[in-house]
């Protein structure tokens, strides 16, 4: 683990979460801008393209007030690049009713690896940490979704490439294929992919081995 990481989660365990998210300071800088209605591949709140139940449960109405969650989001995050002493501008985006908030760099943002983790585990902590903030600040769960150094955004790429393998394979084999083991938000991605290729989908497996399996029609 480097250096980085164990200050993140020496001083930022869920505990402390609130906390940090009530005291951090009031100076974040970031925008706010809404954009237009999603794709169904880029943006779990589209309507779900596959049966898959795990995928569905994520469509809910997400909560009022999505401005306001992303200004805490932002405060909590600014006090945390403080305390891991890195350099980070923050930007929030409001996109069918769910708010996106990233941190970027202008550098190459390989000084933000160490908040990603080799397959987005440490993100993906931020997040809920990131989440549990604005839980205590506003009494509401929130949906929010963080991404670092644009993480997320390759992540699509890789699952699109694997999803389009695996397509491949099933119209010429006639068989199911297996992928790799993933998290819910890459499950869906990969299950609007497949929706939109006229096959079928859905997730198997449980805990960390959950994953997608995709058949012909």
């Amino acid at each position: 683990m480097s250096e980085n990481e164990t200050q993140l989660s020496e001083n930022h365990t869920p505990e402390e979460a609130p906390a940090a998210a009530q005291d951090a300071p009031a100076a974040a800088q970031h925008s706010a801008s809404a954009a237009a209605e999603p794709t169904p591949v880029s943006n779990d709140d589209a309507e779900p393209l596959s049966n898959d139940a795990d995928a569905a449960q994520r469509d809910e109405p997400a909560a009022e007030g999505a401005t306001d969650e992303g200004d805490i989001a932002a405060d909590y995050l600014e006090e945390l690049l403080d305390i891991v002493d890195l350099d980070g501008d923050i930007d929030i985006e409001v996109r069918g009713g769910r708010t996106y908030v990233s941190i970027v760099t202008e550098e190459d943002g390989e000084e933000l690896d160490d908040l990603v983790g080799d397959r987005g585990e440490v993100l993906d902590a931020l997040q809920e940490l990131t989440r549990l903030a604005v839980l205590t600040a506003t009494g509401e769960r929130t949906r929010l979704i963080l991404d670092i150094a644009g993480h997320r955004d390759q992540r699509q790429e890789e699952l699109k490439d694997q999803a389009e393998n695996a397509i491949a394979k099933v119209k010429d084999r006639g068989e199911d294929e297996h992928l790799e083991p993933m998290s819910a938000y890459e499950r869906k991605i990969v299950h609007d992919f497949v929706a939109e290729s006229g096959l079928i989908s859905e997730s198997e497996g449980e805990g960390k081995r959950r994953h997608v399996v995709i058949s012909p029609a």
